[in-house]
């Protein structure tokens, strides 16, 4: 199997289970997956978050690989969530604030593809909320929503020192908590 093109296993859908029993699966890209990680882990009702890549062709990508921009693959936030405590429309209202959804492979500083805007569903359901939430934010902006929905492929979690980085860094993933997050790398 080649590490790149139509064999790849990174083009299979997400079959990873979800961390616990109850729990479900949502996979967001809105830009630096720092930032994006933090809002979803202070949500009450996510049980774990991961940062890492999908989206792409390439087989076990690195994070130099995918800042190589050849991988096709999307910075992404994996979140395992209890949907009778965090209902999905909540998981998408986070998304949508957090981002800028109208510049294509950009997200301030960060350009690129792996910065891009995507909502990568693993139900039926998902997609269907997904793209009515995309067609009620667009009436929000002037410019067009250049989101990507589409199924969730394999996710291939980040490096280690990615995972909880801006935790780590200091700053708060208690739940419900309202400071500031800061970006930095």
């Amino acid at each position: 199997m080649s590490s790149d093109g139509a064999s790849s296993p990174a083009l299979a859908p997400d079959a990873d289970a979800p961390a616990g029993e109850g729990l479900a699966l949502a996979q967001f890209g809105a830009g630096c997956f720092w930032s994006v990680e933090l809002a979803y882990q202070r949500l009450p009702g996510v049980a774990r978050t991961e940062v890492g890549y999908s989206q792409g062709h390439r087989h076990a990508p690195t994070y130099r690989d995918v800042c190589g921009g050849g991988t096709g693959h999307a910075e992404v936030v994996r979140v395992h969530y209890d949907p009778a405590a965090c209902p999905y429309a909540l998981l998408l209202d986070v998304f949508w604030a957090k981002h800028n959804p109208t510049t294509v492979n950009r997200q301030g500083n960060d350009v690129g593809t792996q910065y891009r805007s995507g909502i990568y569903y693993y139900t039926a359901e998902q997609e269907r909320q997904a793209r009515e939430s995309l067609a009620e934010k667009q009436k929000e902006w002037k410019d067009t929503i250049v989101t990507e929905v589409l199924p969730a492929r394999r996710f291939y979690p980040a490096e280690e020192y990615h995972q909880q980085y801006l935790e780590k860094g200091g700053q708060s993933a208690r739940k419900s908590c309202s400071d500031p997050i800061r970006c930095y790398g």
